[in-house]
């Protein structure tokens, strides 16, 4: 019983906290306040319902309605076209569940998720320009800041006064209210009765139908595949990375550990489903979830009651949402905007390392002024080669003289050549170099015991150095980890292996070529 009545309470405060954001949301997206509703109902009570993370709250967010944007304005008058994005999205994360892609997503380094997400809350804080100052927004980000200029010369200031009210409400609120009015919803009810009450000509959000929406299944034309593949791999993937993220904050509050793969899975049937009914497709809301928690919410009805709170609004209070500014709403997207910017590594900023910071500023660049999914892309390779040639140079190899383990006894005729670090395609070519400078004994023993992995680059360039030891009439021996030797026998298909010894431990193989 205290479970439902937290999970009651924390399903409907988060619905409050829904509420402005869903309804902002999708105004950015150029679908309409009702889809953004409907979108954050859907999505909620069906991710709840089938997810692995009990107490997440699900709906649009900023970077999902960003790329949903995208495919609005590629897809103008083309509603199908859109949803076929969004419902192949979440057909898409469904797969990713069942084929437990989510364990991946942790392996993503933090600056490209950094760049990514104050790349996002950018986009979100530019779109909102002119709305900000009562105009129509814009439809790319390059587009608004060259034409801002001249916007400012048709500003509304009736809706500025209203937009600068909202963001000062929303930043200005005493903790003490906002535990119990949200400065989200604050700022909603009090700029639209200033609104109303002082009849400002400004923009409102319009006629919303307070109607249960009807389900219609998306149809497109084939020229429009590839565009619409590629927008709904975006849309896929950005939903998956915001909502285990989020998931694992709910881990760290709950003291509990969510099943990924099984969230995408809810995740994936939601997003198809708003897709049927029109809405804006979103994913695990944090600022959502860690109010549902903060509220007593626990289990997966916490989510459900949420949609159902938002469901109750929609139907019975449209009317009155329907006088909300515009104005208004891009005051509270702003200050959204504003919280998605990652702090943590921009305190940090000046004393990160190098690599780190080239990384997360060229995600950053790429996010803001060219295309989402190249930005993660470009960012993932980039700290990838970056991380490879890290390791690269931290590899040594050393020749010596030979002499026995745990004694001083010295073998004059052999000389041992140690390779210690990763020895992969990133180090391969390193030892190859250096090899080469060290070619002046009779025997020598290649001693690999301090290599902690080896690929088919290291192998294959293990071969290329023992023939050209041979070549040189230098007796050869092999120190390896048993590992190392069955993945060799794998792969040594030219028998170049075949008639070398091979040792466990530098001790033995020292003993035989003395």
């Amino acid at each position: 019983m205290s479970s439902f009545k937290g999970d009651f309470f924390g399903g409907i405060t988060a619905a409050v906290i829904a509420l402005p954001l869903a309804l902002a949301f999708g105004v950015a997206s150029g679908a309409g306040a009702v889809a953004g509703l409907y979108g954050a109902i859907i999505l909620g009570f069906f991710a709840s319902l089938f997810g692995g993370t009990p107490s997440q709250i699900s709906g649009p967010t900023g970077p999902m309605t960003i790329v949903f944007a995208s495919a609005v304005a590629l897809f103008s008058n083309d509603i199908n076209a859109v949803m076929s994005v969004v419902l192949l999205a979440g057909i898409f994360q469904i797969l990713f569940g069942v084929l437990k892609v989510g364990k991946y997503v942790k392996y993503i380094p933090y600056p490209v998720i950094s760049g990514f997400m104050s790349g996002i809350g950018i986009i979100i804080i530019i779109l909102q320009l002119n709305p900000f100052i009562g105009l129509e927004s814009q439809n790319s980000v390059i587009n608004t800041l060259y034409l801002f200029p001249s916007s400012l010369s048709n500003l509304n200031f009736e809706a500025l006064i209203l937009s600068t009210l909202t963001l000062t409400i929303m930043f200005i609120t005493p903790k003490s209210i906002a535990r119990v009015f949200p400065p989200a919803l604050l700022a909603l009810v009090l700029m639209t009765i200033l609104s109303v009450v002082l009849n400002f000509n400004v923009s409102t959000i319009g006629e919303i139908p307070s109607s249960l929406p009807s389900f219609s299944i998306p149809s497109f034309e084939f020229e429009k595949s590839r565009d619409i593949l590629v927008l709904a791999i975006t849309l896929a993937l950005l939903g998956t990375i915001d909502t285990l993220l989020t998931s694992l904050v709910a881990d760290s509050i709950t003291k509990t550990k969510h099943n990924s793969n099984k969230e995408l899975i809810g995740q994936g049937v939601g997003n198809s489903l708003v897709a049927l009914v029109g809405g804006v497709p979103g994913a695990g809301a944090t600022m959502r979830t860690v109010i549902n928690v903060k509220s007593g919410g626990q289990t997966k009805f916490s989510g459900m009651i949420h949609s159902l709170t938002l469901l109750i609004i929609a139907l019975f209070l449209a009317p009155i949402a329907s006088q909300i500014p515009l104005a208004v709403l891009a005051g509270i997207l702003m200050k959204v905007g504003i919280d998605i910017l990652d702090y943590k590594f921009l305190r940090v900023i000046k004393n990160a390392p190098k690599n780190d910071l080239i990384v997360m500023i060229i995600v950053f660049l790429l996010t803001v002024f060219v295309d989402l999914i190249m930005a993660v892309g470009v960012g993932i390779t980039l700290a990838s080669i970056l991380i490879v040639y890290r390791i690269s140079k931290e590899a040594k190899l050393t020749i010596t003289q030979a002499k026995k383990e745990n004694s001083d006894l010295i073998f004059e005729n052999i000389r041992v050549l140690d390779i210690d670090g990763a020895f992969f395609f990133g180090s391969a070519s390193f030892y190859e170099e250096e090899i080469n400078k060290l070619l002046d004994t009779k025997k020598m023993i290649i001693n690999c015991t301090h290599v902690p992995f080896m690929d088919i680059s290291a192998i294959f360039t293990l071969e290329e150095l023992i023939l050209k030891l041979k070549d040189l009439e230098i007796e050869i021996s092999l120190v390896l980890k048993q590992r190392h030797l069955d993945k060799i026998k794998m792969v040594d298909k030219t028998k170049v292996f075949e008639n070398i010894t091979i040792y466990k431990n530098l001790n033995d193989a020292l003993e035989d070529m003395k």
